[in-house]
């Protein structure tokens, strides 16, 4: 994990890449400067830890080297699965969608899709928060905020029918299986409260929120065929990446998560 994909501030786990645990840790690396500076360890400290898309457990500074920290680690049992929650969104603002990536991964979504619509920006999948790859540095941030190493499945510049059709396979092949409950936001078409929709617990909620100028009629006919129920969050017109969270936060209340 590269020091630049890496927030130091409001972090409540320290997250390290497999491939770190046995090598010390650069001075110069912003975890380093965290553990030192802010967390204020010195040897023989602990402080919370986890592995990227692993275990959480303790960490033990037992050396502070002029150029490194030496640490060692204790692993806790493995976590649970993250929760059934699935989000397709429409491709935003890059700020925007910095916002939502973190608040998403936060909210333990266990996947995040950003999918090119009909009045959405194709351009928006362009922009270098995806091509360098600094959207993966949002992600590990939330996951440090939320306590949980696991991150998100991520992907974006697909269309809205493709990534439906990947997320939703044939019902054949999916025969004893309980469908996933399918939700998409709309402020124009929903006659239904959002909070009022039936979820069930523990069930797969796949969720999906148009891009900021909304649905078109044809994402809206593309939703309704494969059975997404549209619904709304009340008269009030909400941020995309407040919607996220009111919407996110109704759904693990409504699924028993919290």
């Amino acid at each position: 994990m590269q020091s630049a994909n890496w927030h130091s501030t409001r972090v409540n786990l320290i997250l390290f890449e497999p491939t770190e645990l046995g090598r010390p840790l650069p001075r110069q690396d912003p975890r380093a400067q965290h553990l030192c500076d802010v967390l204020r360890r010195r040897p023989g400290d602990t402080f919370d830890v986890g592995v990227v898309d692993g275990p959480r457990g303790k960490g033990t500074l037992l050396e502070v080297g002029a150029e490194a920290l030496t640490l060692s680690f204790v692993w806790g049992a493995p976590l649970p699965p993250l929760d059934p929650l699935e989000l397709l969104v429409g491709l935003p603002r890059p700020q925007t969608a910095r916002k939502i990536l973190q608040e998403a991964t936060t909210l333990g979504v266990t996947a995040l899709h950003f999918v090119v619509t009909e009045r959405g920006e194709p351009q928006y999948a362009q922009s270098t928060l995806w091509s360098s790859g600094e959207w993966r540095r949002h992600v590990l941030a939330g996951a440090a905020q939320a306590f949980d190493p696991r991150l998100p499945l991520v992907t974006w510049g697909q269309t809205l029918a493709a990534t439906i059709a990947t997320r939703l396979p044939p019902a054949a092949e999916n025969a004893s299986v309980d469908p996933p409950r399918l939700l998409a936001l709309d402020n124009y078409e929903a006659s239904v409260r959002f909070g009022a929709c039936e979820i069930g617990p523990a069930r797969r909620v796949i969720l999906a929120l148009g891009p900021e100028r909304g649905w078109g009629p044809g994402d809206r006919a593309e939703l309704r065929r494969h059975g997404f129920t549209l619904a709304h969050l009340g008269e009030r017109v909400l941020r995309a990446e407040t919607a996220v969270v009111a919407a996110l936060a109704i759904l693990r209340a409504r699924s028993g998560l919290i």
